[in-house]
């Protein structure tokens, strides 16, 4: 089938690649020209495992192709699929700017029947707006051409989109046509084979359905450092408590995980946006507003927790850090729980030696350069004459590190582990401190 993927972000590449991989033609266009000729030129603009593998192999077979034509776009494909950036505004709803100028493109340009997808993550209602949009831009050129709106919301999470996308849990689509579901059924049916994964059902639950499920996601991550904080002021260790709680089947092991809060494209952005259209409607989300406010004040947890054990004074202290991505296998430095602790670490004074396998350019790119951040050649550099160590990101090539060598490294032999990765047992038996989410300190064996 022939497909046209609007906008060539994170989900619009793994969108278009994954679909051209099994055999439709595939044209991405995006407005910046920058980013078409970086992509056509062999550059992948983002990081994703596997991603630049099959945009090299299905551009190279002529199924994948990039372009700033807008009007070409629209000529390519039955399948008009709206995935540009919907970022929050000012008051924490989604910005369907770019939604909308899409939506304007299509029916300024369309002169044949066209499936218009909304694949971005947006509010209930969007369709109405999108489809209101395209009736209104045809109608200033005098032309009535016949278009359908669906929602099919992505589920991908960053670090395995690929295989998310290939081997789906769910495929959502939202629509009132049956017509129009069957041919969404065909485009999905290479990723659908085993078992019937697709979902139809009305537009608007299924724009509800992508809020609500990464809004469950972020109040199990928001309980649990909730629960972290309870446990360690009342000397309980949470990761027992997570065993504990995780084996009962109704509960589960996922996202039950303590830390330093969560951060991404999507958590914090969609909490606030579904907060602000149950505003909208005239009903106060008080859930939503904790979980947003309990995510904000973990990220403060480990800058507290150094500053305690450091007397409260961290001028003049250096830092190293282990991670900068908000999560690993991502250079994703949005709402990044780093960002927050480096920027309170140089408000006190402190310096910063970071290492992250993947998101330090991107990390450079937010903050250029700067005496307080210094970027370290692999983690054990980072260590170098810094004064205690921290853990924000949970790579998995920092789970077992030497920790003989990471105590002679330290001016002050202690670790802040923000993931809560580390065998305490073991960092305490080389003589660390070792300071984690939810269990306390404990010093280090004599």
């Amino acid at each position: 089938m022939d497909v046209t993927i609007f906008g060539s972000g994170y989900v619009g590449l793994v969108t278009g690649a994954c679909l051209a991989e099994v055999g439709n033609n595939v044209l991405c266009v995006d407005v910046d020209a920058r980013k078409v000729d970086m992509l056509n030129a062999g550059e992948v603009p983002i990081y994703e495992p596997g991603l630049d593998e099959i945009i090299h192999r299905n551009k190279a077979a002529g199924r994948l192709a990039f372009s700033n034509e807008l009007a070409a776009g629209v000529d390519h494909g039955l399948f008009q699929f709206i995935a540009v950036g919907t970022p929050p505004d000012e008051d924490g709803s989604a910005d369907l700017k770019h939604v909308l100028s899409v939506a304007s493109t299509i029916g300024e340009h369309m002169n044949g029947y066209r499936i218009i997808v909304d694949k971005s993550t947006v509010p209930v209602g969007t369709a109405d707006r999108v489809a209101n949009r395209i009736q209104e831009t045809q109608a200033k050129r005098g032309a009535s051409v016949e278009f359908d709106v669906v929602s099919n919301p992505e589920f991908l999470k960053e670090g395995a989109a690929i295989e998310d996308f290939m081997r789906p849990d769910r495929i959502i689509v939202g629509t009132d046509n049956p017509r129009t579901a069957e041919l969404l059924r065909a485009l999905y049916a290479p990723f659908n084979r085993n078992h019937d994964r697709v979902m139809v059902m009305d537009i608007r639950s299924a724009e509800l359905t992508k809020y609500a499920a990464n809004a469950i996601l972020a109040t199990k991550i928001s309980f649990m450092n909730e629960l972290s904080n309870i446990a360690e002021a009342v000397g309980a260790d949470i990761e027992q408590v997570r065993v504990g709680i995780g084996s009962d089947p109704r509960i589960g092991y996922q996202f039950i995980y303590p830390g330093c809060g969560y951060g991404g494209s999507c958590f914090p952005k969609d909490v606030q946006a579904l907060e602000r259209t149950a505003i909208g409607v005239g009903y106060n989300p008080e859930l939503l507003h904790a979980v947003e406010a309990v995510n904000h004040r973990q990220k403060e947890v480990l800058f507290r927790k150094m500053s305690e054990h450091f007397g409260g004074d961290l001028s003049g202290k250096t830092i190293a850090l282990w991670g900068l991505a908000f999560k690993p296998n991502t250079d994703d430095m949005r709402e990044a729980s780093s960002r927050r602790l480096m920027e309170q670490l140089w408000d006190a004074g402190a310096r910063v030696r970071a290492f992250d396998p993947v998101a330090m350019d991107e990390t450079r790119r937010i903050y250029g350069d700067r005496d307080d951040l210094v970027f370290a050649a692999d983690q054990m550099d980072a260590l170098v004459g810094a004064d205690a160590l921290a853990i924000v990101t949970e790579w998995t090539q920092f789970r077992s590190p030497d920790y003989v060598a990471v105590r002679d490294r330290l001016t002050h032999p202690v670790v802040f582990d923000g993931r809560n990765i580390l065998d305490h047992g073991q960092v305490t038996a080389a003589g660390l401190t070792y300071v984690s989410i939810g269990r306390g300190q404990m010093q280090p064996e004599s």
